[in-house]
């Protein structure tokens, strides 16, 4: 027995192990790729010794940036962390298929979340270039573009999700939370494309206030509370979790739109 359990152990040690050297890795080729172009001579972008000196004025205003970016990661985690906590109550199986789902969600989301980031540069060259109208124009084209594409993965994920949780486990009370997971949560995929979108044009233009107190609002005032009402005093159980999810996430969407159209964002380009 004690042979099994230290075997099984240095397994996991191992593999976390890899996983962290294979991150390592990874990231580590892609910062020598940046350096290379940053470093070429024939780039349009060119790094030189000259552009490391440290000037207090941009340090600043990159720091002021920055506490935005900070709060809206810590807002969004520590809401995750505590709707993982209330689902811990309801079992190692309700656990383990929101597991699942979430991750598979989280890849199907890293398209959505890149034409997010374009949108971000998008809009800070054209408000920098002084187009807010052609900045507003690429927002809503990046809009459109993700919610076709993240309508379609809804359709596959609201019509198989019993064969994609499947890939990962076969227990058949995982199976049924992972399925109810992906289901309920990719009903909201259409407004989440869109949002991500727009939350993301509002950290391109310098304003990461602003998605940091939508965040607030809708993940720790709406999606904690809704959660807790709908899974314990409605009795939905982990479903209830589910919804809660996929309304907090749609609730944030329309909020960023309606903020988003108010055009405040324009003028506070870094």
């Amino acid at each position: 027995m004690a042979t099994g359990i230290s075997g099984a152990a240095l397994g996991a040690v191992s593999s976390r192990s890899g996983a962290a050297i294979a991150t390592t890795f990874g990231r580590g080729v892609g910062v020598v790729y940046q350096l290379y172009h940053l470093l070429g001579r024939k780039d349009r972008i060119r790094l030189e010794l000259r552009h490391l000196q440290l000037v207090p004025q941009v340090a600043l205003r990159f720091l002021r940036i920055s506490v935005g970016g900070v709060a809206q990661f810590f807002v969004a985690t520590s809401s995750w962390i505590v709707l993982m906590r209330l689902m811990a109550t309801y079992g190692s199986s309700a656990v383990a298929g929101y597991t699942i789902a979430t991750r598979v969600i989280i890849f199907a989301l890293l398209p959505s979340w890149g034409m997010g980031n374009a949108a971000a540069t998008l809009v800070g060259q054209n408000l920098g270039a002084g187009k807010p109208e052609r900045a507003r124009r690429s927002v809503w084209t990046a809009a459109r573009f993700n919610f076709a594409a993240m309508m379609l993965v809804a359709v596959v994920f609201i019509s198989i999700p019993g064969a994609i949780v499947g890939v990962f486990d076969k227990d058949p009370e995982v199976l049924r939370y992972g399925i109810a997971c992906l289901r309920w949560i990719s009903y909201g995929f259409g407004l989440y494309a869109i949002g991500t979108v727009v939350v993301h044009a509002f950290n391109g233009a310098g304003d990461t206030l602003t998605p940091t107190w939508i965040n607030l609002l809708c993940f720790w005032i709406i999606q904690i509370p809704l959660a807790y009402a709908l899974a314990e005093t409605l009795g939905l159980g982990p479903t209830g979790v589910f919804i809660a999810v996929m309304l907090a996430e749609s609730i944030m969407a329309l909020v960023a739109v309606l903020v988003f159209r108010r055009g405040r964002w324009q003028h506070r380009v870094v």
